[in-house]
């Protein structure tokens, strides 16, 4: 996930500079909505959505085509979502990071029967380094871009980084740089070009380390409490581990306590039902 929440970080922080890359709109007038759409929850670590004016720009980044739900219905899935929330223009870009032959990333649609719906996709492998390499904020980008000479690549991303002024911004440019070239370079070429004690001082470098362990951290704590939860009770419904599965650290803690005083798996289904839980969109 280190290298989704790179691609989120850079486009949140700059919004403005994808907007220019990928619409050709030259605004600051530019708002990141919330990740979170009804219904369930969309995989925050991935999905940026920016609004501009009356359009909304969805930027998703995979490392590779694996997913649980496939892609292109996951992207009609989050069209119907946003179209239904803010009824406004809506253009979705898939952005793949690494290389790969796979015929997934080459495919720009869902169909299915009647249904048909299109959505645009970037190869980074295929794409021209020049507007990256152009835009301090898309530096990161530019190292997987497309090159007959990586490692001369990476070495202009670098002198463009020691170029930026402002401190703050090297250092965390200069992080989110040394994260994504780690998809294609050696471990040693990147310490050989980039200042390692830059990357630890880096606001997104902290910021990768601590959602890594907030993730390992739910992950005990929910494997926890269903094997506890599975040798009170017997098998759970498979609903009810959904539930449980999109409670937060703190709430899977108290849960943990409470089922302490459970007599029975009706105390479960209580307790869950009077608890904050994702709510279903309500039909019109």
């Amino acid at each position: 996930m280190a290298y989704d929440n790179t691609c989120k970080y850079l486009a949140e922080r700059y919004p403005a500079e994808f907007a220019s890359w990928l619409l050709s709109i030259n605004t600051s007038d530019i708002q990141v909505l919330k990740t979170e759409l009804n219904l369930e929850p969309i995989r925050a670590d991935s999905v940026t959505f920016l609004q501009i004016a009356n359009q909304i720009l969805h930027l998703e980044f995979q490392t590779t085509p694996k997913s649980k739900t496939p892609l292109d219905f996951r992207m009609l899935d989050y069209y119907t979502r946003l179209r239904r929330e803010y009824w406004c223009d809506i253009e979705q870009v898939l952005i793949f990071l690494q290389a790969t032959s796979s015929e997934i990333v080459f495919n720009t649609q869902y169909v299915d029967k009647k249904t048909r719906h299109e959505y645009r996709v970037i190869r980074l492998w295929e794409e021209d380094p020049t507007p990256l390499l152009a835009n301090p904020a898309l530096l990161p980008l530019a190292t997987l871009a497309q090159t007959n000479s990586p490692q001369a690549l990476l070495e202009q991303v670098a002198a463009s980084v020691d170029m930026i002024e402002e401190t703050n911004e090297r250092q965390n440019i200069s992080a989110c740089v040394q994260v994504l070239a780690g998809l294609r370079f050696d471990k040693s070429l990147i310490k050989q070009l980039f200042r390692e004690e830059i990357m630890q001082e880096s606001v997104i470098y902290q910021d990768i380390l601590q959602k890594g362990e907030e993730r390992g951290k739910k992950q005990e704590a929910l494997q926890l409490i269903l094997r506890l939860l599975k040798r009170r009770f017997g098998a759970i419904e498979p609903e009810m581990q959904q539930q449980i599965r999109t409670l937060s650290i703190t709430q899977l803690e108290e849960l943990a306590e409470a089922l302490l005083d459970f007599s029975s798996q009706s105390d479960l289904v209580n307790y869950l039902a009077n608890i904050s839980l994702p709510q279903p969109n309500q039909e019109d």
